[in-house]
């Protein structure tokens, strides 16, 4: 008897265990968890003191808009520097064009173009043969 009733015993003992751990699980599953920290919104508990931190946030903000428009305008004002001297440019590049094409043009007829020869000798495209005389370009 004595080996059966700590056979008993050993049963009790579990049948211990299992409801502690059962009671375990009902506080564990009764207490509600920690609350999840919202990250939008207000945040409860403010005082009077984030009022500062909210001024210094907004006077931060401002001077960043203020900072983010004078860059603004500095890029602008590049652009419009660029845009205008590449409108230059292309001024430039048409008046040499029609420049040149007029000298086409008195060429085709049999004249030489008034500034062709010294641009011609500037380039160096220019070779006289020295039996013939003969222009070669």
């Amino acid at each position: 008897m004595d080996f059966e009733e700590s056979f008993m015993n050993a049963q009790d003992f579990d049948n211990l265990v299992q409801v502690e751990q059962a009671q375990e699980m009902k506080e564990s599953t009764t207490t509600t968890p920690p609350p999840v920290a919202n990250k939008r919104g207000r945040k409860p508990g403010k005082k009077s003191s984030d009022k500062v931190d909210i001024r210094a946030k907004l006077e931060r903000s401002r001077q960043s808009a203020r900072e983010c428009r004078a860059r603004k305008k500095l890029r602008y004002q590049y652009l419009e520097e660029l845009v205008t001297d590449r409108e230059k440019a292309v001024i430039s590049l048409r008046q040499e064009l029609d420049k040149y094409r007029t000298w086409c043009v008195e060429v085709d007829e049999g004249r030489i173009p008034e500034g062709l020869p010294g641009l011609l000798d500037e380039l160096g495209a220019v070779k006289q043969e020295s039996a013939g005389g003969v222009l070669i370009m």
